[in-house]
């Protein structure tokens, strides 16, 4: 699975602009759940379509990063974390173990 790190407040602004969709996978490096449920997204991660940007956020370096995603798309800030975006709404989020990499595609399809 290739992530990328997301670390730059830019960065979300070129999400919010996009028309496609992006997930954002929040993560707490210091969280056993957290590093329980990145193993298994990346497991799953041959479901999501190759086009699709999957974003990884380390919460521990980058918290203001997470501050103004749950500010900009109107959700409340959990870790882990996974959200897909679409423009400048969040059209799926779930958290710790409902996690699940074919949830997040199901909301892509619809």
């Amino acid at each position: 699975m290739k992530w990328i790190e997301l670390n730059t407040l830019d960065t979300l602004e070129t999400i919010a602009n996009s028309n496609s969709y992006v997930i954002i996978f929040k993560h707490s490096t210091r969280c056993p759940v957290s590093s329980m449920a990145k193993r298994t997204f990346e497991f799953e991660s041959s479901l999501i379509p190759e086009e699709t940007p999957v974003y990884l956020l380390d919460l521990i370096k980058y918290r203001e990063i997470s501050n103004e995603i749950a500010n900009k798309w109107h959700v409340r800030h959990e870790s882990p974390q996974v959200l897909l975006i679409k423009g400048n709404q969040c059209v799926y989020n779930e958290s710790h173990n409902e996690i699940e990499v074919a949830k997040v595609v199901v909301k892509m399809a619809n």
